[in-house]
């Protein structure tokens, strides 16, 4: 009988401390519920400033620190231009293949006419005129300088010389430069070294146009411009090449060429006399013979 009641209180303490364990268990639950909502919000709350100071700082600083990672050039070159419009231009050597002479005397196309003459390195008779679009990329840049770089220096060009118009005068331009100076600046009529005292500042995607007017009339020059441009705190130099990657050309006058040539009706070139050429061209009338 003992045994039999021993047992009995057994059990029912067993019954009365299952409810008690239940309700701790289902008092757990709600508690690791509770702090998993928590964290939640808590999770959502860091990632939404996370992400409000990582865009304020993309938009501010991001773009120019992807530049510069991936090693994009401070300014870029939006355009280039070397005007041959009102320009007498001399070629290096002359045209003597048949193919090239009949597109050069013909009504052919402009582009074809510019692709012959570039190839015997067609350079502007004593001044090139140039249009530079240089545009920023990065928040902020300055540039600090710009100069003419002579990549090589020969005797002037005598191949050929076509007289485009009868030698008006040039239009002013904002800067020039004279190749033929030990150390070539730009310049302008009232400053002696433009970038001295003056520099361009320039914000991300903003243009400036610059109209250059490189003088060379001791020899032939082939060159570039070397730009020097400052951002965060330091500088780079940036190379501006000419139409094509190839180099800008400028050449003085020869006393003498192997042919002279002037427009045709016919949109083309035509052969023209040494005596005529000089009759209209006034940069070559104080050359020898003429």
């Amino acid at each position: 009988m003992a045994r039999a009641r021993r047992k009995r209180r057994a059990k029912s303490a067993g019954a009365d401390e299952a409810p008690a364990s239940r309700t701790e268990e289902a008092g757990d639950g709600r508690w690791k519920a509770a702090r998993t909502w928590v964290a939640g919000i808590v999770s959502a709350a860091l990632i939404a400033a996370i992400g409000v100071v990582f865009t304020a700082w993309f938009n501010a600083r991001g773009p120019d620190a992807v530049d510069r990672i991936g090693g994009t050039p401070l300014i870029k070159v939006g355009h280039v231009v070397v005007d041959y419009s009102a320009q007498d231009t001399a070629l290096r050597t002359p045209v003597t293949d048949p193919g090239e002479r009949a597109a050069l005397l013909g009504n052919t196309s402009g582009s074809r006419r510019d692709t012959i003459m570039a190839s015997h390195h067609r350079a502007p008779l004593g001044e090139a005129n140039l249009t530079v679009v240089l545009v920023g990329n990065r928040s902020s840049v300055r540039i600090v300088d710009i100069e003419p770089r002579v990549l090589d220096r020969k005797p002037v060009s005598d191949g050929a010389l076509l007289v485009y118009t009868a030698a008006g005068e040039a239009d002013t331009v904002e800067l020039s430069a004279d190749l033929d100076q030990p150390a070539p600046r730009f310049a302008t009529a009232e400053d002696a070294s433009y970038f001295r005292k003056k520099q361009i500042d320039l914000k991300r995607d903003e243009p400036v146009t610059l109209s250059l007017s490189i003088k060379g009339a001791a020899a032939y020059y082939e060159f570039d411009l070397l730009a020097t441009v400052l951002a965060e705190g330091r500088t780079e130099q940036v190379t501006i090449e000419g139409p094509g990657r190839s180099p800008f050309r400028v050449t003085g006058v020869a006393g003498a060429y192997r042919a002279y040539y002037a427009v045709s009706p016919l949109r083309g070139w035509q052969p023209i006399s040494r005596g005529q050429a000089c009759a209209i061209e006034r940069k070559i009338q104080k050359s020898k013979g003429c």
